[in-house]
């Protein structure tokens, strides 16, 4: 039971991460008009702070989102779960920006231009599309990956998450020694 619990946390974070990369490049389009911008510091189609900010997202904001939180009539845990999104995004991207400083030197995206920033590192505008981003993936995307995982073939999914993550750690693993492949701030 905790290695198919361990599948299904590593399978979320997975997708995720996929998704936010799918965000990061749709935005590289849309802010430099070049065409296709890797945003990702990895080869593969992943951002792992994207998986873990899913995943801490919906460990902390699921019971929230269950709970069914009223104000008299007024339903507003749609509302916490948005607010609560903005909060927790803005620290793990804050932390997020100090430790890739650590490790590479710089980080990979900079907010001085926008209104309302913190040492470029964090803004205001990309805590509220974190915010939007969070509601999607509590009230969208973990139902249906879940719906997914349960509908489909254990063994197949059991071995398409050996594949997933032998890929990812040798992504991981080469890393370092090939360097940033991220175009763009």
């Amino acid at each position: 039971m905790k290695l198919k619990r361990l599948r299904d946390i590593f399978l979320m974070f997975m997708v995720c991460a996929f998704l936010g990369w799918i965000y990061e490049v749709l935005v590289g389009l849309l802010e430099t008009h070049v065409g296709y911008v890797n945003r990702g510091f990895l080869f593969g189609p992943y951002l792992p702070i994207y998986g873990f900010g899913g995943i801490i997202l919906i460990a902390l904001l699921m019971p929230i989102r269950n709970k069914k939180i009223h104000l008299g009539r007024l339903s507003i845990s749609f509302v916490l779960v948005f607010l609560s999104t903005m909060l927790i995004t803005t620290i793990l991207e804050l932390i997020g920006s100090y430790f890739m400083e650590l490790m590479m030197g710089d980080w990979l995206w900079d907010y001085s231009n926008y209104f309302c920033n913190f040492e470029g590192r964090i803004a205001l505008w990309s805590s509220v599309k974190f915010g939007l981003g969070g509601l999607i993936i509590i009230y969208l995307i973990e139902p249906a990956i879940r719906f997914c995982i349960e509908k489909s073939n254990q063994k197949t999914v059991n071995i398409f998450t050996v594949i997933l993550g032998i890929i990812f750690i040798v992504d991981l693993g080469l890393r370092p020694f090939l360097g940033s492949n991220f175009i763009g701030k």
